[in-house]
C-alpha cells in the first residue's frame, strides 16, 4: 500500500470525510431516539396529570391548551368525569430555581383549591433543593387542599404561609412562584369562561 503524502489538501479532505461521517452518525442517532424520547416525555406528563387530579374519564392531554404567562407557556389539561369538570392540571414553571428552571404540574379543583402538585423537571441541588420532589420530602403536602385565595403562596420568611425547605429557600420560593403563576392563570381563565 502506497503512503499518501501529508499535504494540506489531503489533511483537509480527510478531516472533511471524518466530519461528514460523524455528522451522519449523529443525525441517525438523533432520528432513532427522537420518537422514544417524545413518547417518554408524553408518558411523564400523563403520569403527572394522573397524580395531581382526582379520578377522571376523559383524556386531558387531547384537550390541552396553552396560555402565555410571564414570557413562557402554561399548558392546561382539563379533566372531566361523566361530563362534569373535576379539575384542571396546569404545567407551570419558574425560572428562579437555584439550578435554573423548575417545571411543575399543579392540579386545581374547579374552585381553585390545589389538589396535588408533581414535579415535572428541575436541576436543583441533590439533597437540598431536590426536596421539592414529593418522593424526597413532604414539602408539597402543605399545598394540598389549600386555596391560594386564602393561603399565601410565599415562604414564611417573605410573609407567606409556606414552610420553606431547610437550607433551600431559593428552591422553595421558585416552587411557590410556579404554583402562583399557575393559580393566577387558572383564575383568569375561569373568570373568562
Amino acid at each position: 500500500m502506497a503512503k499518501v503524502e501529508s499535504t494540506f489538501k489531503n489533511m483537509t479532505l480527510t478531516l472533511l470525510i471524518i466530519t461528514l461521517i460523524a455528522s451522519a452518525g449523529l443525525g441517525l442517532v438523533y432520528q432513532s431516539t427522537k420518537g422514544p424520547i417524545e413518547v417518554a416525555q408524553l408518558a411523564k406528563v400523563n403520569n403527572a396529570i394522573k397524580v395531581v387530579l382526582p379520578d377522571f374519564d376523559n383524556q386531558p392531554y387531547t384537550e390541552a391548551y396553552t396560555v402565555k404567562a410571564d414570557g413562557g407557556d402554561l399548558i392546561f389539561y382539563p379533566a372531566t368525569k361523566n361530563g362534569q369538570k373535576v379539575g384542571v392540571a396546569v404545567k407551570t414553571f419558574s425560572n428562579n430555581g437555584f439550578g435554573g428552571k423548575i417545571e411543575l404540574m399543579v392540579g386545581f379543583l374547579p374552585d381553585g383549591t390545589i389538589n396535588k402538585i408533581a414535579v415535572v423537571s428541575h436541576k436543583e441541588t441533590p439533597g437540598l433543593g431536590d426536596k421539592i420532589e414529593p418522593s424526597k420530602s413532604d414539602f408539597s403536602v402543605q399545598f394540598e387542599g389549600k386555596n391560594p385565595a386564602t393561603f399565601k403562596l410565599k415562604v414564611t420568611k417573605d410573609g407567606g404561609n409556606v414552610n420553606a425547605i431547610t437550607a433551600s429557600t431559593i428552591s422553595s420560593r421558585a416552587y411557590c412562584d410556579a404554583v402562583s403563576r399557575a393559580y393566577n392563570a387558572f383564575m383568569k381563565g375561569e373568570n373568562n369562561e
